[in-house]
């Protein structure tokens, strides 16, 4: 077993206990989150063996996961053993309360029998949950599982949409566009375009470059109009960002993106979009389901 915060120490051929997780309990993900922390005094511990890992931080007096819950939409410990290693990351700080967040909940069981046998204590709460929508072989497959009204509106904005810009088609690109998506951004009404800050640019940066991440810009007569950041997996597709040109909002290039992000992963021959955490009813409407996601709270003895 080694115990250290060196990220050359993290295996990148485990799997999560939880599936579908896409790319946020692995380790190019985490260190990108980790490189761009606020808390610069956050001190970072990675346990692992060839078959079990994890990495823990222990930041304003608490312990959790690597991976800032605001940014990291799943957990997961990491192979056969990774329930065993969160044990040996706690012990590591006694008598300190941890705080075990985004826990999809394939994941509480074996954690919490590990946490037992080793004589720590925990509480299981609801955390949060992430919207997740099964796709089926086609698009009109998707549109048909859809409310009348829901299917009514899907088709009639992609139609506004068209009659006001032309024929759009959806293109997938990665670090090239990330100046285009970070303007767009700021662009946004006040709140979110706030959010698009230098700092956080150059995280975004990073996901493209290091954690797989893609940009996929809603397109009309080579003009941007939209563009969706994200993970695409074998078989999923994980909705992390979007952004979409103001000069466009009346012809709702949002929806448009989304239903067409949705196309191109049915045609991709992806079986699941998810739409991550959040309970903002648009993803409900487009036909997601919540998966929700559980919380371990106690105190290392």
């Amino acid at each position: 077993m080694t115990t250290n915060s060196d990220w050359s120490s993290f295996p990148e051929d485990l799997a999560a206990i939880a599936q579908d997780t896409g790319p946020f309990p692995q380790r190019p993900f985490l260190e990108a989150v980790w490189h761009h922390r606020t808390d610069r005094d956050a001190e970072l511990h990675i346990e692992a063996t060839e078959s079990g890992i994890v990495a823990v931080v222990a930041t304003g007096g608490i312990v959790e996961f690597a991976g800032d819950s605001d940014l990291t939409d799943y957990h997961s410990p990491l192979g056969s053993e990774g329930s065993r290693m969160v044990v040996a990351a706690l012990r590591h700080f006694t008598d300190m309360p941890f705080r075990l967040d985004s826990l999809p909940s394939e994941t509480v069981p074996p954690i919490t029998e590990a946490l037992e046998d080793a004589g720590i204590s925990a509480t299981v709460s609801l955390h949060a949950s992430t919207a997740v929508l099964a796709l089926p072989d086609t698009f009109d497959g998707w549109l048909a599982s859809l409310s009348k009204k829901q299917r009514h509106e899907a088709r009639r904005k992609r139609r506004k949409f068209e009659s006001e810009f032309g024929e759009f088609a959806i293109e997938r690109h990665t670090g090239d566009a990330i100046e285009l998506f970070c303007t767009m951004h700021r662009l946004s009404a006040a709140g979110k375009g706030e959010f698009m800050t230098a700092p956080m640019q150059d995280y975004f940066t990073e996901l493209l470059n290091t954690a797989g991440a893609s940009i996929h810009l809603l397109v009309c007569d080579d003009v941007p109009r939209a563009a969706a950041f994200g993970f695409e997996t074998e078989n999923g597709y994980y909705y992390y960002n979007s952004a979409y040109d103001p000069g466009a909002a009346l012809a709702s290039p949002g929806i448009v993106l989304l239903s067409s992000m949705i196309e191109a992963q049915i045609k991709r021959g992806a079986t699941f979009f998810d739409f991550l955490k959040g309970t903002e009813q648009y993803k409900y409407r487009h036909g997601a389901q919540a998966r929700p996601l559980f919380m371990l709270e106690g105190r290392t003895p």
